[in-house]
């Protein structure tokens, strides 16, 4: 009788200190203690803006995360506004952004900022986003690339093309377009791609260089269409506009959509961020969300993704340079 009351003393001893290394282990792994600030370098309804808000809805929907996720649009500078804000979050734990092309572009031309990229914390590229030329469905006259050129050539400087901000990723197009075929378009900013879409569809601007996801919604009910795409081949949303390659110009441009963590995120909170879009990479809805807007790229993470970021900054760095937007 007290053998077998030992050996059942020894079992539950065993019992509790593997529950508390479960325990331990369980209250060791970092999670969030408060709201997330989901910080958009774009306005409200452009390509950015709504991949974020889907993000947040698949993490709330599926409970993968213990608090929420707030979308913050921090549009102002081309995206300055928001690089400053994360760059100022140093060591913070509960600010992530979402990026595009202009966390190259804008410190590189804004020097006086002081935010290096390098410094930021990588946490997932999501996607890379294809861009593609855009006329309203009125223009009959245009149908093809070469009947662009022949009308923006009669037009001159008084052809309008909306943009998302100076020396953003639509003005390094326009600037391509314009060298590329002789042209001499007059870029105009807005404040998101969302806003450069009714642009066009309001007939306020000749063309853009709109995201599918932001030209999407004016394309299906036949206000707009699209000439041509800057991708290595076509898009199967779009089966008839050919690439630039295809009309004999060798350019091809994506748009990085890419989770960023403060400088000096604890490795913790990077390694849970990391794990969270992975997983809401995975989920069916982002992968059907990918398919319905042309999304392109894998998953980028850690130091593939710094990686990837310096050779997009130097590449970035040579076409201002050519653009003359610094020396």
């Amino acid at each position: 009788m007290i053998k077998f009351t030992n050996t059942l003393l020894f079992s539950v001893a065993l019992a509790m200190v593997a529950a508390v290394t479960i325990y331990s282990q369980s209250a060791s792994a970092w999670e969030p203690q408060k709201p997330v600030e989901f910080v958009v370098m774009a306005g409200k309804g452009g390509g950015a803006d709504k991949a974020v808000r889907l993000m947040q809805s698949i993490i709330a929907s599926d409970n993968m995360a213990p608090v929420p996720f707030t979308p913050i649009n921090k549009p102002g500078g081309s995206g300055a506004e928001a690089l400053v804000h994360l760059n100022g979050k140093q060591g913070d734990s509960h600010t992530i952004m979402f990026t595009l092309n202009s966390f190259y572009t804008t410190p590189l031309r804004q020097p006086k900022l002081g935010v290096d990229i390098a410094t930021f914390t990588p946490i997932a590229r999501m996607a890379e986003d294809t861009f593609l030329l855009w006329v309203h469905a009125d223009r009959t006259d245009i149908n093809n690339v070469a009947d662009f050129v022949k009308a923006a050539k009669a037009k001159g400087s008084q052809w309008i093309m909306a943009g998302t901000g100076k020396n953003s990723e639509d003005n390094l197009l326009t600037d391509f377009l314009n060298s590329a075929y002789d042209l001499d378009m007059k870029y105009v900013p807005y404040k998101g791609g969302g806003k450069v879409a009714k642009e066009l569809a309001g007939k306020n601007a000749d063309s853009t260089v709109n995201n599918p996801s932001e030209q999407l919604g004016f394309y299906e009910a036949g206000t707009t269409k699209a000439l041509a795409a800057f991708t290595s081949e076509r898009l199967p949303l779009f089966p008839d506009a050919p690439t630039f390659k295809e009309l004999g110009k060798d350019f091809v441009y994506f748009m990085q959509r890419t989770v960023v963590g403060a400088p000096g995120m604890s490795a913790e909170a990077a390694d849970y961020y990391t794990d969270l879009f992975t997983r809401v990479f995975n989920s069916d809805k982002w992968q059907e969300y990918r398919t319905k807007k042309s999304l392109q790229g894998d998953l980028l993470t850690g130091n593939a993704l710094m990686s990837y970021w310096k050779e997009e900054r130097d590449i970035h760095r040579e076409m201002l340079m050519k653009m003359g937007a610094f020396n």
